[in-house]
């Protein structure tokens, strides 16, 4: 008899129910969308890490991970590196800040093809020129540019060389030399890559590395793809949790004003509840089954809507935003979505609870 009055309290008025739906979704969708971003950030670091085909990194002392590390380190050092035992050959990478996440990769084509494999062009075809620029397909679908193209970046105009298939190192590739000139840092790189002869031998090598380097930041491929998680992206976990505390908020807003016009509304009808022997419990117990269903609902309605939000990202900025679906924080987005309803309801519940039954079936 209860879940009947619930279900005819819901659908009796479908506007304001749906409308305390969707707002509770709104939040539901934040918290997704952020947690997939996270994710989807640290996927596709690691996978283009990965296709980069080292087995150890070295940068200079002051970088750290999940940044964008100076060209300080001078090329002369990947020779000296090379002359180690068990290490085949290095390549140093330059690197500068675009926008927000994206980053270009200056990078002598000839030793990181030796190092990571052979770029797969989509289109065009590689650097012949020195205004010449290779995108990878995610940013060419995102800065909307072909093979021939013209584009503005870094205050000059390139010419789209080529599009390779995504995966290795970066979303934007330059010759070495031109993002040196650019960056006024000529014979110095941002990180060095080396390829072993056997990756097992990695522990020794970071050993001997750091005997001859004591200060440097000495990572292997396996443990900078651990590194690289969400509390190591700057600003994430905090927003993460802005974003919690504000769903929080707006779910119990949401509920507390929605049932508390439903009390008022239904005066008459909790006076009769309240007449025919219902408990003040049984009255609190409607109102916040109501506002859980609300929750429910908002977070089926806030899941559906991330799995939109990726889709709309994918095709407008699918290198700068790559957002994953993460099934994992489906019951945590949904328990905090009806947590927050309920403690919002809990205060109309009172007051409906509260009501003097002759009153309420007076009321007009």
């Amino acid at each position: 008899m209860i879940n009947k009055l619930i279900l005819a309290n819901l659908t009796q008025r479908p506007i304001r129910t749906f409308l305390s739906v969707l707002l509770i979704a709104i939040p539901v969708t934040l918290m997704l969308t952020l947690v997939g971003l996270s994710h989807g950030f640290v996927e596709d670091s690691s996978q283009r890490t990965r296709g980069i085909g080292a087995d150890i990194i070295v940068r200079s002392p002051d970088s750290r991970v999940g940044t964008v590390g100076l060209s300080n380190l001078p090329v002369k050092l990947i020779q000296k590196l090379e002359e180690l035992p068990h290490v085949k050959f290095g390549t140093g990478v330059a690197s500068h800040l675009v926008s927000g996440w994206t980053t270009v990769s200056g990078i002598d084509l000839a030793d990181f093809e030796r190092m990571s494999g052979k770029f797969v062009f989509r289109e065009g075809h590689s650097f012949v020129k020195p205004d010449d620029i290779l995108f990878d397909t995610y940013y060419a679908q995102q800065a909307h540019v072909h093979a021939g193209s013209k584009v503005s970046l870094l205050n000059r105009e390139w010419n789209v060389a080529g599009i390779v298939e995504p995966g290795k190192l970066a979303h934007i590739f330059l010759p070495l030399s031109t993002l040196q000139d650019l960056d006024g840092s000529a014979g110095k790189v941002a990180q060095i890559y080396l390829k072993l002869d056997d990756p097992a031998n990695t522990p020794a090598v970071i050993d001997s590395i750091k005997t001859l380097l004591p200060d440097y930041n000495i990572y292997s491929v396996a443990e900078l793809v651990s590194l690289t998680n969400v509390d190591n992206v700057p600003f994430l976990r905090p927003l993460l949790n802005v974003i919690i505390g504000v769903a929080v908020l707006i779910g119990a807003a949401v509920a507390s004003l929605s049932m508390y016009m439903a009390v008022q509304q239904r005066t008459r009808e909790i006076g009769i509840l309240k007449s025919l022997g219902a408990s003040k419990l049984l009255i609190i117990r409607i109102i916040l089954m109501e506002a859980f269903c609300f929750g429910v609902g908002g977070s089926v309605l806030g899941i559906l809507f991330s799995f939109l939000s990726r889709w709309l990202l994918a095709n407008l900025v699918p290198a700068s935003l790559p957002q994953a679906i993460v099934p994992e924080w489906w019951p945590i987005a949904g328990g905090i979505a009806m947590g927050a309803a309920m403690l919002g309801a809990l205060y109309p519940g009172i007051l409906a609870a509260r009501q003097d039954p002759i009153q309420a079936l007076a009321y007009e």
